[in-house]
């Protein structure tokens, strides 16, 4: 009885340090002042450089977080031991915070100086 306590207690220790899937990923705060000398047509530049880079870490987020639930499935039906070998939260998921808190930090950059910039928003997934 207290092996199996032990083992349900390791395979949940183990599981809550799968990495996030990119919806659950929040920003981090990023100042607005550091756009504050460019011009509307930067911000748009900038703009599109930051979501550029936001998607392309939101898909190597999901594929981690995709990665760590097989893992996590063969680790507690077939070997426990594989349970180890999850990535977890990691700088993969600080950068796609940061990208995510310079969008919204560019957002309210673009508002401040009326540059008529619509930003698009990711609708909430249920």
């Amino acid at each position: 009885m207290l092996r199996v306590l032990f083992l349900v207690a390791a395979i949940a220790a183990v599981t809550s340090s799968c990495a996030k899937r990119a919806d659950e990923v929040a920003a981090v705060y990023v100042s607005p002042l550091q756009y504050e000398t460019y011009t509307c047509p930067q911000i748009a530049e900038e703009a599109q450089r930051i979501s550029s880079r936001a998607a392309q870490a939101a898909g190597i987020q999901d594929h981690k977080a995709t990665q760590d639930a097989v893992v996590t499935t063969v680790g507690a039906i077939v070997f426990w031991p594989a349970l180890f070998a999850l990535s977890g939260d990691d700088a993969q998921t600080a950068e796609l915070a940061r990208l995510r808190g310079e969008a919204e930090a560019i957002e309210q950059a673009a508002i401040k100086k009326k540059c008529g910039i619509t930003f698009q928003r990711q609708p909430p997934q249920s």
